[in-house]
């Protein structure tokens, strides 16, 4: 159980106690617990057996300490627990919909005893929410909106999230006994941005009889985190998570594992067009294997590499399997050498305490040198983000002089020193032109007036990337997944301008933006406009979500020589000041 589970936990404990109109210091403590565990440096499951480290956290106190001590004994939170079973589950579902909080499900519970979505969304339009106190008819429409939106994109989640509920619930499946191998596959496996259904394949000699797979099963059956089982059979168990993840746990034998991952990897469309290749040289292909059509012998099964090769193509890389033209090129031995995490030199978009972020400028560069980086770069914000604590000309100088200073202490990665200035609502960088000019690297974002006209959002980006001093723009569509769409702009314009001007687009690697995204990627190759793939980290943890950005940029089909921060720390400096 990781720190980010541990909060999840403590958040939803917090939620219902404000659902049950419970003390509001009760409340806010938990709340704090959740916050400083999210945050802390170490994981509470490595300090828990000291009891003086724990209680050494800011917000946690001898009550909290036994709650996670309970947590970590019994897998469960006993207070929780309750709630879940006055409430329901679902009433968590109702929390995750923008405008409705503790206090407003809270009212609606008490008035119609009602805790679901669709309960919600019946009262809304039967006219029953304006009628409770503090509501009115533009709160009931503004809650319908905002359902709508929960439903377009619920059932979807984050590709850390998917990641950390597959690791975990790997890690329990491999104390069964007779397990050698399991793997996830579907959305996850292909890289997705955000991931739906969570796909286990499970292999190993438990897989090889019947009586093995239903101990297996049951085993699976009995994991903690399982809010409710919605299926199982022969050789399949599928169940939600508490935060509401539908997973597929799938038991095989070893002789159809690889039919089995890839099966349930491909996209639809890929699959299909396997299937029919498969079907025009006289074979079939499902999830047991690759078989002749007469007869039906098994040719291959036990791995991925051998049904590709069988049916004379080279093996295609997960995040390909989307039916993009990626079997002829395997046909033709001319799929391309995606980049990989290990071509990687540099993450050149940091923040550090001077704003908005956790760690010094030393500790975030020893980090990046710690991950094998050869160089990294401090990008603070500018001044328009005043929640952020943004730099004014005069702190950005003599941020610069901090930045070099700790490259001048700090042997074997090169530091540059950076920023990432705000594009105004008319195109205009918020620092002037004379301090950008000292910077080594000019990150150039919209962080503000997102709703603008698309012609409008155009000219104000085409007009940040026509500033000699950026470098490169940075989180592009400005997306922040399952949360706020993209703002509208035309794309093929602004990828001109940077075309025109040698100016960089960033993929930022954090999983809530995952911006630009797979598609706008390859818009970027065409226009021959380079991408720069960064964490935007906040934290030095934050630097290990880089390998997200690696998956996005690898479904766009990128190579190393597509990304900027491939180059070495000579070359990328030169490609930061347009000299490339």
């Amino acid at each position: 159980m990781d720190n980010k589970a541990i909060a999840n936990i403590l958040f939803e404990t917090a939620d219902l106690l404000e659902i049950d109109g419970q003390d509001s210091f009760r409340i806010r403590s938990y709340r704090n617990a959740a916050q400083a565990i999210e945050n802390h440096s170490h994981q509470i499951k490595d300090i828990i057996s000291d009891p003086k480290q724990v209680l050494a956290i800011p917000g946690i106190g001898k009550g909290m300490l036994t709650n996670l001590q309970e947590l970590f004994n019994t897998g469960k939170l006993a207070v929780q627990a309750e709630l879940l079973a006055k409430y329901h589950p679902s009433m968590l579902q109702l929390l995750k919909i923008q405008g409705l909080g503790p206090k407003t499900i809270a009212l609606i519970w008490s008035a119609y005893k009602v805790c679901d979505v669709d309960g919600v969304e019946k009262l809304a339009r039967e006219g029953k929410i304006r009628e409770l106190p503090r509501m009115g008819e533009k709160h009931e429409a503004k809650l319908l909106k905002a359902i709508e939106d929960y439903r377009r994109i619920g059932g979807r989640f984050l590709i850390d999230a998917a990641e950390i509920e597959c690791e975990k619930l790997t890690a329990y499946i491999e104390n069964f006994k007779g397990i050698d191998k399991i793997t996830p596959a579907g959305s996850l496996r292909r890289g997705r941005d955000t991931v739906g259904d969570l796909d286990i394949l499970v292999t190993g000699t438990s897989c090889c009889t019947e009586a093995g797979r239903q101990e297996a099963i049951d085993y699976v059956a009995k994991y903690p985190p399982i809010m409710d089982i919605i299926a199982r059979g022969d050789n399949k168990i599928s169940f939600h998570l508490r935060g509401g993840m539908q997973v597929d746990v799938r038991l095989l034998p070893p002789d159809s594992f690889g039919a089995a991952m890839q099966y349930f990897t491909g996209s639809k469309a890929h699959n299909v067009a396997l299937r029919q290749r498969a079907l025009k040289m006289g074979y079939t292909l499902n999830e047991y294997s690759l078989a002749t059509l007469e007869g039906e012998r098994p040719v291959a099964g036990k791995t991925e590499e051998e049904i590709y090769a069988k049916l004379k193509l080279d093996y295609i890389p997960p995040e390909m399997r989307e039916n993009l033209g990626e079997i002829d090129l395997a046909q033709n031995h001319a799929l391309p050498l995606l980049i990989t995490q290990e071509d990687l030199q540099g993450d050149v978009h940091m923040h550090t305490v001077e704003t908005d972020g956790r760690n010094t400028i030393e500790e975030m560069a020893q980090a990046a040198k710690e991950r094998g980086y050869k160089y990294m770069a401090i990008t603070d914000h500018s001044k328009n983000l005043a929640f952020a604590n943004g730099l004014d000309d005069k702190r950005a100088v003599e941020h610069i002089a901090r930045i070099r200073a700790a490259g001048e202490k700090i042997d074997g990665i090169t530091i540059f020193a950076g920023i990432e200035v705000d594009i105004l609502a008319d195109g205009d960088l918020d620092l002037s032109d004379d301090v950008l000019a000292q910077m080594d690297i000019v990150i150039a974002s919209v962080h503000s007036v997102f709703n603008q006209e698309p012609a409008k959002m155009t000219d104000r980006l085409v007009k940040a990337i026509s500033n000699p001093n950026t470098s490169i723009i940075g989180h592009p569509t400005g997306r922040i997944l399952l949360r706020r769409d993209s703002y509208g702009f035309d794309m093929h314009a602004v990828l001109s301008g940077a075309a025109q001007h040698k100016v960089a687009m960033e993929l930022n690697a954090y999983p809530d933006r995952l911006d630009l995204n797979d598609a706008n990627l390859r818009q970027a190759k065409q226009h021959g406009v380079k991408i720069v793939i960064n964490t935007d980290a906040h934290h030095t943890s934050h630097m290990d979500k880089i390998r997200f950005g690696i998956l996005q940029a690898r479904r766009a089909w990128l190579t190393k020589d597509d990304v900027l921060n491939t180059l070495p720390a000579s070359k990328f400096a030169k490609a930061m000041k347009h000299a490339r």
